[in-house]
């Protein structure tokens, strides 16, 4: 990996300009493969990255590179993949198009199909999975706010891609079982569809016991149908994930006590699924709940919940008005 060739964020969106900005406030090569809204915003007030841990760093727009045109991959060393799951096969066309054959292509996306889909488009390339533990949240007027804590981790691979990209701010750890990490990062990213039909910030929703107790039982059909699959979670927490829906299960003041000092979350902070629907765009329900209710449908399980939380989002999604406020009592149904 050369120091002296850029990282380009294809599809930099909230996580894509948030990592993007650190990595260039440390010192490297950036370049963001942006949609124009995005590229107008930090063309007009810089690139500001800010973090609930205190981090606060405005660059200027020349800074980093901005661009909508795909010829910006031309001379990466590494591209960072943000867009959404749906759109991972159009990029990954771009990136084989445009891109040298000697770049390292790293998925910073949700779900866990992503990375299959990119090797198949860019066969003999090196593709490495990461998961992203932490939550950004987009104010506007070019501002970038890491709502939660946590270390992306990315696959282990000989060229020390982990190491070699770990900056101050943005820590990045190679694990050898990214499949693991990315199972259980889809187990709490469950919550995403819950953040957005409610509407609360999610500091907020996960203080109250109802929407803990919704949780917990979208994560134990989840469980089941991982265990019915053979697939082996590994927890994005210390907290081991089979104890995780009974630990959500607890009253308010025991949850308080026992892990809400660990929760380093934004009195901000919402799911991005939540501003998909604010925005208009379609969401990546059929990449969380929708593979739960996949690997159901194979091994013959009722997962009624998850089934209904999809309903829920497509319908949103259909009436385009944004999160539909729900309770957990409306979303139990």
């Amino acid at each position: 990996m050369s120091a002296y060739r850029p990282v380009v964020v294809a599809g930099a969106g909230s996580i894509g300009c948030f990592v993007g900005g650190v990595l260039a406030q440390a010192g490297r090569r950036v370049a963001l493969l942006a949609r124009p809204r995005v590229i107008e915003e930090i063309n007009r007030n810089g690139l500001r990255i800010t973090s609930c841990e205190g981090l606060e760093r405005t660059l200027a727009s020349n800074e980093v590179t901005l661009s909508d045109d795909p010829a910006i991959f031309s001379d990466a060393g590494v591209i960072f993949v943000t867009v959404k799951s749906t759109d991972t096969a159009g990029v990954a066309d771009l990136i084989a198009q445009h891109a040298p054959r000697d770049a390292v292509i790293v998925s910073l996306q949700n779900g866990v199909g992503n990375v299959a889909v990119l090797r198949e488009r860019l066969g003999g390339r090196s593709v490495l999975a990461g998961m992203v533990p932490f939550n950004v949240i987009a104010p506007g007027e070019g501002r970038f706010h890491r709502a939660t804590s946590g270390d992306i981790v990315i696959e282990r691979d000989v060229a020390g891609t982990a190491e070699q990209l770990s900056v101050p701010h943005l820590k990045m750890r190679p694990t050898d079982n990214i499949a693991g990490v990315q199972w259980g990062k889809l187990l709490v990213n469950l919550n995403n569809a819950l953040n957005a039909l409610c509407g609360l910030p999610l500091r907020e929703q996960l203080s109250q016991r109802p929407w803990r107790m919704l949780l917990a039982d979208q994560m134990a059909e989840g469980l089941a149908a991982m265990k019915a699959e053979g697939i082996k979670p590994v927890a994005p927490t210390p907290i081991p994930l089979a104890l995780t829906p009974h630990l959500l299960r607890l009253p308010d003041l025991a949850f308080q006590l026992l892990l809400g000092r660990a929760m380093k979350i934004d009195a901000a902070a919402r799911s991005s699924m939540w501003e998909d629907l604010q925005r208009g765009r379609r969401t990546e329900i059929d990449y969380l709940q929708g593979v739960i209710v996949a690997i159901a449908e194979r091994h013959g399980l009722n997962v009624p919940l998850s089934r209904r939380i999809v309903a829920l989002i497509k319908r949103a999604e259909a009436d385009g008005k944004g999160s539909p406020g729900l309770t957990p009592q409306q979303i139990r149904n």
